[in-house]
């Protein structure tokens, strides 16, 4: 990973297996949290890593259908907005932006994802 003033390189285009995750550690980011980076539908995705109902990795839970399913309490969140789609979960979680940039994955800590 090589951060610049234009975000941090994450991974190279095919790092990121269709369907998987990848968690950038929150020392990495410089964000609050660690941040979970997701493959799904050919685009990628990133919300903050810890659930916002539970102590549990969302990079560790099930991506499909646009949404990443909550390993803990099966609580579900939209890729794109980090909006909850079923209870336990309330709150939305928090999405940053990611670019594919000359066939790199580039994630921008702290801005906000384009819903």
């Amino acid at each position: 990973m090589s951060t610049t003033g234009t975000g941090i390189r994450v991974a190279a285009v095919g790092d990121i297996e269709e369907g998987e995750a990848l968690k950038v550690p929150a020392e990495t980011t410089g964000h609050t949290d660690a941040i979970a980076v997701f493959h799904e539908g050919g685009a990628y995705y990133a919300l903050d890593d810890t659930c916002t109902h539970g102590q549990a990795s969302l990079s560790e839970g099930w991506i499909e259908d646009g949404e990443v399913e909550c390993p803990l309490h099966s609580a579900r969140f939209c890729l794109k907005s980090g909006e909850p789609q079923c209870m336990p979960a309330t709150l939305a979680q928090r999405t940053h932006r990611v670019e594919v940039r000359e066939d790199e994955v580039w994630l921008h800590p702290g801005e906000e994802a384009d819903a």
